[in-house]
């Protein structure tokens, strides 16, 4: 006998268990007995007698015409609130902002910011196996087709069937970029939203679940951008490090330069990792206009070992510049110049050719 009340015990615990929601979880627990308090009238104080002084310190304020009155008791979810997560570099939200909105900065040049953004969203719908209904790069908008998403939903512990959810959502995406083009806003509205439990259809929700159904999509959208930035730098520090080939050449005012076979982008960086390696210091550097100011230290084991002669030293020790520019689609210039700015004459830069263009075409140099 005592057996068969544990075990019946036991199973009214797992059915209490069973029955507990998600809806629970989002709710406040306890008492809601405080819902059918009702208002305390003002103090009536006698025409004949002075009103005492009240204090406002602990006045609630008035309630926003607008304002959900319906949000009270198990109406109002207790859910930590939905935040628009600013991962990617350049990227800010602004405080107060009542809309699922994230801004970008431009930190990359290789392409204007709103195609890159333009590119990652629809790169995200594609992974995500997700249609465009439309889009329009003019107006700068673009609409989902649905987003379906089936799952089972929970069901009692003695029930042998199970409850099927499908929730479809439509989105709206806008982009305002501002006039000078290197900041834009990517904003998100929800723009139909249909939900089936079994055979109860649902298109209505309050608008604390629009905002967070709207959050959740862009954070996607913003963490699938932050992982294709991080992929893209993987593989630009991996062309960085891999050796590059260098020709004699000339730049476009017709200087004796180094020719590398590769894009600016590329080249900059790889340039200060081989001029360490040669023995130079970098005192001052602008990539917006290819500059480099420079100091060679000369030292032993340096990469003019082998090139002086016994009378003549074909580089000495002291301040120099570099002007590195774009030279084609995927050629470089490197000009060496003097403290004057002098480019070298073609035959020096022809001696330190060798030298250089086998730095230059080394693998995995330290950065």
């Amino acid at each position: 006998m005592k057996r068969t009340l544990a075990l019946a015990s036991s199973l009214a615990v797992v059915a209490l268990a069973g029955c507990s929601s998600q809806i629970d979880r989002k709710t406040a627990s306890g008492s809601y007995e405080y819902l059918k308090t009702e208002e305390t009238k003002k103090l009536s104080v006698p025409s004949d007698l002075d009103t005492p002084a009240f204090s406002r310190e602990f006045a609630l304020p008035e309630v926003s015409k607008d304002a959900d009155t319906s949000l009270v008791g198990k109406n109002l979810i207790v859910q930590s609130p939905a935040l628009v997560l600013p991962l990617v570099t350049g990227s800010h939200v602004e405080e107060g902002q009542h809309t699922a909105t994230i801004w970008f900065d431009q930190v990359d040049d290789s392409q204007p910011l709103d195609q890159a953004i333009w590119n990652s969203l629809l790169s995200f719908l594609d992974q995500q196996g997700i249609g465009v209904d439309s889009f329009d790069p003019d107006n700068k908008v673009l609409i989902t087709d649905w987003m379906i998403i089936t799952k089972e939903l929970d069901s009692p512990w003695y029930s042998w069937t199970s409850t099927e959810s499908q929730i479809g959502r439509r989105f709206e995406f806008n982009l305002d970029v501002k006039p000078h083009g290197r900041s834009a806003a990517l904003s998100v509205d929800l723009k139909d939203y249909m939900e089936t439990v079994g055979d109860d259809v649902k298109d209505e929700i309050t608008s604390l679940q629009e905002r967070r159904e709207e959050v959740d999509v862009l954070n996607q959208v913003v963490g699938h951008y932050e992982y294709q930035v991080q992929l893209e730098e993987t593989r630009r520090i991996a062309r960085i490090r891999q050796g590059l080939e260098t020709e004699m050449g000339f730049n476009d005012d017709g200087d004796a330069a180094y020719v590398v076979s590769s894009q600016y982008d590329v080249v900059w960086p790889r340039t200060l990792l081989v001029l360490r390696k040669l023995g130079f210091d970098v005192k001052d550097l602008d990539k917006s206009t290819g500059l480099l100011f420079v100091t060679y230290n000369g030292g032993d084991g340096s990469w003019w070992d082998g090139l002086f002669s016994s009378n003549q030293e074909l580089l000495e020790k002291g301040d120099y510049r570099l002007k590195v520019k774009a030279a084609g689609e995927n050629r470089t210039s490197i000009t060496f110049m003097d403290n004057e700015s002098q480019p070298f004459e073609a035959n020096q830069v022809s001696d330190l050719y060798s030298t250089f263009a086998e730095v230059m075409s080394e693998d995995n140099l330290d950065i």
